[in-house]
């Protein structure tokens, strides 16, 4: 039984995952059995990596989605538009969907999924978060069993690359990002990285796998690494901690809890911890659950080979699935998505964490005493204070908190910026 494709896109995700299916020897028999049918793409003039037969690309994508033949349609174009249009197109014909697109699910999942549920087709995404390290069907399928009480990871490569830059080379930000656009691992434009929206989207569609609940991707808390200076990197190292940008989804009930954090922010890991030595462009989410406790999942997070083979694998689940039981399917539990009801998300303001803060202070008496005692009517408890030295003329101080209120915490930040002593608050940075 030969089962035919529709490839949207065939950029360096497309083209990797062409490759994969045009070049089966010493890969699993099931890829014999699939046939790339047509391939929409936005230009013909391009040079392609792939030999595809004539007429197989087209740029006319709705004539990819519309095609017969294609039981299955792979969306790799990106954006929210047209691939959310295309995706709901081919779900609405009855045809199953793999795609790579966290921006399109992370906003419009909800509207894709019931769309999928109605028609009785699936709509895989393992390559959408964390490039080729297989993290959404064990979230679905291996951990299943597990009451998931937190969802940990550094799912971006490119803030990791500079982050990890900036601690061994003692770079500021600016200098790390232009050789990582150099390299090609920024883009152009790098907001969607720097400023954490990318792992914002990612850690929405974990969270929602994890939790059992929908997610609405404007309630991620989001805040990116462009303020993170090498000072506060090295202070960090002092003090025994790495900087991370990571993605953090914390319930306290597991898969019935009420309330969810969620998170995307630079933070100070501790040395020891799983994450800390997760370096360069990879990737890694650290799961936490009752009753297996933690399990770490660690690889590479993007690029055309790690990125295509996660593709590739959610097609021959789908395929294995029409093989066994033909062209109409009920759908498995464990591969579709059933949620009903929203997550609750709890206000950044209401979560309890600790911090990192830098101060530039003016060189007066009493100065440490105003900040402890502002920060206890507060009830903000101090771990450690520290003046480190001079910087032009003004005394840096260091301090690190135990687990507050961020609320709290801010609320003393505010009060403090009003002492005649205070020059500024360069570094405000939260401490896992």
């Amino acid at each position: 039984m030969t089962v035919k494709i529709g490839l949207l896109g065939l950029g360096t995700v497309g083209t990797g995952t062409a490759k994969i299916l045009l070049d089966p020897t010493g890969r699993n028999p099931l890829l014999q059995e699939i046939d790339i049918s047509k391939v929409g793409v936005r230009s013909l003039d391009k040079p392609r990596q792939v030999q595809l037969a004539p007429g197989v690309i087209t740029t006319d994508l709705e004539a990819v989605v519309n095609d017969p033949e294609n039981a299955i349609v792979v969306e790799l174009l990106g954006g929210i538009e047209p691939a959310r249009s295309l995706i709901l197109q081919a779900i609405a014909q009855k045809k199953h969907v793999v795609t790579a697109n966290k921006a399109v699910i992370a906003r419009h999942g909800d509207e894709i999924y019931a769309a999928a549920n109605e028609a009785g087709v699936y709509v895989l995404l393992e390559a959408a978060v964390g490039g080729g390290i297989p993290i959404i069907k064990p979230l679905k399928q291996s951990l299943g069993a597990n009451r998931i009480s937190s969802i940990i990871g550094i799912i971006n490569g490119t803030t990791n690359y500079i982050l990890t830059k900036m601690t061994t080379a003692g770079a500021n930000f600016t200098e790390v990002l232009i050789e990582a656009q150099k390299l090609g691992y920024a883009e152009a434009d790098p907001t969607a990285d720097v400023d954490g929206l990318d792992a914002a989207d990612k850690i929405a569609i974990l969270a929602s796998l994890g939790f059992g609940g929908r997610v609405k991707r404007e309630d991620v808390y989001c805040e990116g690494i462009r303020q993170v200076s090498a000072a506060d990197i090295a202070y960090a190292d002092q003090l025994g901690f790495v900087i991370k940008l990571l993605a953090i989804a914390k319930g306290a009930d597991g898969e019935i809890s009420e309330q969810l954090q969620l998170r995307v922010h630079p933070t100070l890991v501790p040395k020891d911890h799983p994450l800390a030595n997760i370096n360069g462009v990879s990737n890694a989410v650290l799961v936490e659950g009752s009753p297996l406790g933690q399990v770490m999942f660690f690889g590479p997070g993007a690029g055309a080979g790690p990125t295509a083979s996660a593709v590739v694998s959610d097609i021959m689940n789908i395929v294995a699935i029409l093989k066994s039981s033909g062209l109409t399917t009920t759908l498995d539990p464990l591969l579709s998505c059933v949620h009903q009801h929203f997550c609750q998300v709890t206000p950044i303001e209401a979560i309890d964490t600790r911090f990192y803060a830098r101060f530039l202070t003016k060189d007066l008496p009493g100065v440490i005493g105003h900040l402890g005692t502002t920060f206890g009517n507060h009830q903000v408890s101090l771990e450690s204070v520290v003046q480190i030295g001079f910087q032009d003329k003004l005394a840096e101080i260091v301090v690190v908190t135990h687990q507050v209120c961020e609320g709290n915490f801010r609320t003393a930040l505010d009060e403090i910026r009003t002492l005649e002593a205070i020059d500024s608050i360069p570094s405000i940075v939260r401490v896992l």
